[in-house]
């Protein structure tokens, strides 16, 4: 782990602070999700777009395959794929086994990565001949979908209703951008809010292959920062993969832990 501080806090103490206003005591991410607690986890259930799974746990080595047992068999009945969001520091220790002997799958892990909104550049500019343009409306969605679908080569569609959801339902609960050159989108971003808490989280930051390596994501992320710094947010957070941790690194972002997601089909 990084070993810089963050202003005052200790990786440690940042790190309790994130478990406990990102996780622990969560609030639903969208329209139609719901954070429940039940026992030793807290879990987001919803149905269609919404996300479900869990996203925090303190578990024992006593306990840890009952409760495993226990939320496989619920998200099951609901007919939904589950998604156990593991961090590294969770407990016991052998969590993600205990995770595969259940039947979930473990995908690629990312590196949670925090800065302080206030120790990131704010006036990094798009590469010539790129626009950034602020996502309004369904047309705006579907840009982003579009670049979504070949940034990450998966189906956009789920990605879409969240989005339309959002908008029509709850759309000061995040902000979204797409990246033009001319009429062609060709890099996507969003972040979300959370009220009550010191912390607004990025998401997305797909670039279509042919465009990486000319700062798109850099000014994706200076964009963002200056709306996080605008709303009073302390810290930016995101899940970072392989390809985005070096830039996030430069930027200033800290990494924090390790979170691996385990899904497991209904």
């Amino acid at each position: 782990m990084d070993t810089d501080a963050l202003n005052s806090d200790t990786d440690d103490e940042l790190l309790a602070i994130f478990d406990r206003q990102l996780r622990e005591n969560a609030l639903p991410d969208g329209p139609g999700a719901t954070v429940e607690r039940t026992g030793d986890v807290v879990r987001q259930v919803g149905p269609g777009h919404v996300w479900n799974g869990i996203l925090w746990s303190d578990l024992t080595a006593a306990n840890a395959d009952a409760e495993i047992a226990a939320q496989a068999r619920h998200f099951a009945s609901l007919g939904n794929e589950c998604e156990w969001k593991l961090y590294a520091h969770d407990c016991p220790a052998d969590l993600g086994r205990r995770l595969l002997a259940a039947g979930f799958e473990a995908e690629p892990a990312e590196t949670v990565m925090v800065a302080r909104v206030a120790d990131l550049p704010l006036d990094v500019e798009p590469a010539d001949g790129i626009t950034l343009r602020p996502v309004t409306d369904a047309a705006g969605v579907d840009l982003m979908a579009y670049v979504h679908e070949r940034a990450f080569a998966n189906d956009g569609a789920r990605f879409r209703a969240r989005l339309l959801a959002q908008f029509a339902e709850a759309p000061d609960t995040f902000t979204a951008v797409v990246a033009m050159a001319g009429d062609v989108p060709v890099s996507a971003a969003r972040m979300d809010f959370h009220p009550g808490t010191e912390f607004a989280s990025l998401w997305g930051g797909g670039t279509l292959p042919e465009w990486r390596g000319k700062g798109i994501y850099r000014a994706l992320i200076a964009y963002r920062t200056r709306i996080a710094a605008e709303r009073g947010y302390r810290y930016l957070q995101v899940d970072a993969s392989d390809q985005s941790r070096p830039i996030l690194r430069r930027l200033g972002f800290t990494p924090l832990t390790v979170t691996t997601p385990y899904i497991r089909q209904p």
